[in-house]
Order: C-alpha cells, then sequence, then structure tokens
C-alpha cells in the first residue's frame, strides 16, 4: 500500500511536467523565419514567369470608344468680337468639315461652344479645335492658327512681362518697346529665327510653335526683358538655330 502511496504522487508529477511543456510553444528565431520568407520569395520568383501569360484583348470598335458627347467653351473678350465675326467662316469650316465637330457663338455668355456629335471620329478633334479658337482669340492670325489642326506637334504658351522681372512704369514700357523693336523688326526677326509666331498684348506674351522652338524664343525674349541688348540677343538665338538645324 505504501509503495502505491509513494507511485500516486510521481504519476501525478509526471502528468504535471506533461502539462507544462504542451503549455509552452516553441518560439522559432527572427534568423530561422528570414531565411524561410527568403527562400520562399526564391519559390515565387521562380514560379512566376512560367505561370504568368500575356493578357489579349480583341481591339475595341469606334463606337465603343465614343462616351458622351463632350464640349468646350471659349471666353471672347470684348475686343475681339469684330475680328471673330470677321473670320467666322475660315473658323467655322476647318471644325465642322474636317474636324467633324459642331460649333456655334453664345450671344448671351459670350463664348464659343465647341461639341462633339455622331459624325466625330477623333478622340483628340475636340482638343485641336479648342486650341485653334483660344489661339485665334489671344490675336494670332487665322491661317497661323491653323496650323494646330493640322500639326501636332505645336504648342500655345503664355507668359507676363512682370513675371521675368517686376518692373513698372516706363520701365515696363521700355521692356515692352526692346521686344517689339522699331516698326516690329525685333519681334519679326525672333520670329523668323525661331519659327514661331509672337503676339503682345500689353504685358501679355503669347507663343506658336513646337516645343523646342518655342523654348528659343522665350529665352530671347526673357533676355530683351532683362536688358541685353537686341544684337547680343539675334547672335545667341542664330548660333542656337544654326546648332538645332545640324541636329535634325
Amino acid at each position: 500500500m505504501e509503495s502505491d502511496t509513494h507511485m500516486a504522487p510521481e504519476a501525478c508529477a509526471t502528468t504535471e511536467r506533461k502539462d507544462d511543456t504542451d503549455s509552452f510553444t516553441k518560439v522559432k528565431s527572427k534568423k530561422t523565419q528570414k531565411r524561410k520568407r527568403e527562400h520562399d520569395g526564391a519559390d515565387m520568383d521562380t514560379e512566376e514567369p512560367s505561370a504568368s501569360k500575356r493578357p489579349q484583348f480583341p481591339p475595341i470598335s469606334g463606337d465603343k470608344l465614343k462616351g458622351p458627347d463632350e464640349m468646350r467653351k471659349i471666353a471672347v473678350p470684348a475686343h475681339r468680337y469684330t475680328p471673330l465675326k470677321e473670320n467666322w467662316l475660315k473658323i467655322f469650316t476647318p471644325i465642322v468639315e474636317n474636324l467633324q465637330l459642331q460649333v456655334r457663338f453664345n450671344l448671351k455668355t459670350r463664348n464659343v461652344e465647341i461639341k462633339t456629335c455622331k459624325d466625330t471620329q477623333d478622340i483628340g478633334s475636340l482638343t485641336k479645335a479648342a486650341d485653334f479658337v483660344k489661339a485665334f482669340v489671344l490675336g494670332f492670325q487665322v491661317e497661323d492658327a491653323l496650323a494646330l489642326i493640322r500639326l501636332d506637334e505645336l504648342f500655345l504658351e503664355s507668359f507676363d512681362v512682370t513675371d521675368v522681372k517686376p518692373l513698372k512704369g516706363d520701365h515696363l514700357s521700355r521692356a515692352i518697346g526692346r521686344i517689339a523693336g522699331k516698326g516690329g523688326k525685333t519681334k519679326f526677326t525672333i520670329e523668323n529665327v525661331t519659327k514661331t509666331r509672337i503676339v503682345l498684348a500689353e504685358t501679355k506674351v503669347h507663343l506658336l510653335g513646337s516645343f523646342q522652338n518655342i523654348k528659343m524664343a522665350r529665352t530671347a525674349i526673357c533676355n530683351l526683358i532683362l536688358g541685353s541688348p537686341p544684337s547680343k540677343v539675334y547672335g545667341n538665338i542664330r548660333v542656337v538655330a544654326s546648332r538645332t538645324a545640324e541636329r535634325f
């Protein structure tokens, strides 16, 4: 009996030890976890190229690309009403016949409204027409602005003379005079050398041309505003123009 009583506490102790060992979970070290992650990542990298395939989609028809009709509005200032009225037929014809858009002049809001219709084929034609009308409103000739419809790589850029240098009074007038030159000579020279079109409207300068040509013309105009003599500016732009011509 005594032996049985001695054995019972020992059995209880062993069962308690087993319970304790079961209750404690084995914690893995960070190094082993990191190695396992790297190993799994390597397996995933090797599996991806074989599993992934390029999706093939059928071409979308032009009818599905067309969403709801879009409209653009271009505000017309008061001093451009008369030129717009005189040149309306020249503006109206390429927008309607070539780009297949709808256009009208809203007399109440004084805006030129351009809208897509069911005959419009190219999605980008609305942006071209809006740029064309905007260029005319800014003061460019219709023939020059028409290049925005015919060519893709033409842009409009506008900046103020006071953005380059904060000038006031006579100093501002002299800076504008330096850009224009006597009888517009300086402006015409910059236009011919850089193959751009320039419009001076009070303190605003509007440029029409390709990205590289606008950059050259803008640099020349900024130098004139900052006080460089026209002869030096002519030399600089001729050198830059000759270099770009050699590249192409």
